[in-house]
């Protein structure tokens, strides 16, 4: 009895442990990020960025591997893999000699760059990165759409409308304000002008009120030194006659 109960502690102990364990224990898990969608122009190059968060330090076996399926096919192919801090580029399928390097996995980037796109490059551009004991994730997917002209799309159209009516109203609002200000102005300058114009009619005013105030005054003295002549003659006339009468 004694050793059977003995076994049956060790089990219960034993499970215990793998319980606590697998509860205890984070699940480890990747995260690759990448666009949508993106768009280029035949004969021009693009990136296609690859991002991807780690709760694990980067290790020497980290892995990067590009995948692509043309629209015209289901099959998948392998177009860049980047192991052991070397990248391998398919120099003999479609991408020949036309796929760079522009990643780091320390940063955390594994993004490549095709030059010289053609139409048969319109696909889907899958990025997958394992970074060991980091291992569990899913990868991420990117359209690629090649034009003759890349299309304009909705957001920009719209920001560019938005823009114009901004700057209208913005020109519209100094022009009001050009406006307003010469017309102060020129008010300023027609008051100016008033008030001088006034103070002259004030300065005439006062000088001809002067003036015919100074007339009577100078026909008075006149015609008082008129009489004082007059006095005069009639005095000296006067003293003439005398001097005959004695005679």
């Amino acid at each position: 009895m004694g050793a059977k109960g003995s076994l049956g502690r060790e089990r219960a102990l034993l499970l215990s442990v793998l319980v606590s364990t697998m509860v205890l224990t984070p699940t480890l898990a990747i995260h690759v990020y990448t666009d949508r969608e993106i768009h280029g122009t035949v004969g021009e190059k693009i990136r296609l960025s690859c991002s991807f968060w780690s709760r694990e330090w980067i290790s020497d076996d980290i892995s990067i591997t590009w995948h692509f399926q043309p629209d015209y096919s289901r099959d998948t192919i392998s177009i860049f893999h980047y192991a052991k801090g070397q990248p391998y580029i398919d120099d003999i399928g479609v991408f020949k000699e036309r796929i760079e390097w522009v990643g780091d996995p320390h940063w955390k980037d594994g993004s490549i760059i095709i030059h010289n796109l053609e139409y048969t490059d319109n696909g889907t551009y899958t990025c997958d990165v394992k970074n060991p004991p980091d291992i569990v994730g899913k990868s991420s997917q990117v359209l690629l759409y090649v034009f003759e002209n890349v299309p304009v799309r909705y957001g920009v159209v719209l920001g560019a409308v938005i823009g114009g009516m901004l700057i209208l109203a913005l020109l519209v609002v100094v022009i009001a304000y050009l406006v307003r200000y010469c017309w102060l102005r020129r008010q300023a300058t027609l008051q100016r002008r008033l008030s001088t114009m006034e103070k002259g009619r004030l300065r005439l005013g006062k000088d001809s009120s002067k003036r015919g105030r100074q007339q009577p005054v100078l026909y008075a003295m006149l015609d008082h030194s008129r009489l004082t002549r007059l006095a005069s003659d009639k005095k000296k006339g006067g003293f003439g006659d005398s001097r005959k009468d004695k005679k």
